[in-house]
């Protein structure tokens, strides 16, 4: 198993980042490429997991370890597979998918694509008592991720709530401070914000 690569940044797509490696090119799976923007030409760590099928071998890449040990720990619940855990680990600060395990939080668990309240049970029968060791580090390296945001006022209610779930997702304040403009310019609820904020990230 390829425990990290330590390269340059040289390609961001919308699933996607490649990491030049002694000349060498790796395809990277991550829940959310663009926070690796800020790192474009230059030389990052990403933990990774080889995942292989029969058709294909990928590898899904992590800012952290214990990113990567939920993961890792997600893929033994029956009914998740990669691309589901990706999206667990990646879609809101981990350590809240740890918290919502540990205290039984069915409705936490099952807003994320493809869990039902089915998978959410066999998530919280599977993990419970397992996961809980990460929380300590989850919650300093999510700090360490968003260390270089800053909490904008705008006056808007929905739109500084828009602002936190794309910091919880990920982004980075460069990031953010390009869209920002674009989201004063409308009046809509949270969920209408962030759609439109992805829709600008997309296109940049």
């Amino acid at each position: 198993m390829i425990e990290c690569l330590k390269g340059t940044v040289i390609n961001i797509e919308p699933e996607t980042i490649v990491i030049d490696v002694h000349q060498v090119g790796y395809l990277v799976y991550c829940g959310n490429p663009y926070r690796y923007e800020e790192w474009i030409d230059q030389t990052v760590t990403v933990y990774t997991y080889q995942h292989v099928r029969e058709d294909a071998i990928r590898l899904y890449g992590f800012f952290h370890r214990e990113e990567r040990r939920l993961f890792e720990k997600l893929l033994q619940v029956s009914g998740i597979g990669p691309k589901g855990a990706l999206a667990i680990v990646s879609a809101e600060q981990p350590k809240l998918v740890v918290e919502a395990i540990e205290n039984e939080d069915e409705t936490f668990l099952i807003k994320f694509p493809g869990v039902g309240k089915k998978t959410a049970r066999q998530m919280i029968l599977d993990l419970k008592g397992k996961v809980q060791e990460l929380v300590p580090t989850l919650t300093q390296n999510a700090g360490e991720i968003g260390s270089n945001y800053s909490n904008v006022s705008t006056g808007n209610e929905d739109l500084e709530e828009a602002l936190e779930a794309l910091k919880a997702l990920g982004y980075v304040e460069r990031e953010i401070k390009k869209i920002l403009p674009t989201l004063r310019e409308n009046v809509m609820t949270t969920d209408q914000y962030i759609k439109l904020a992805l829709k600008e990230m997309l296109q940049r």
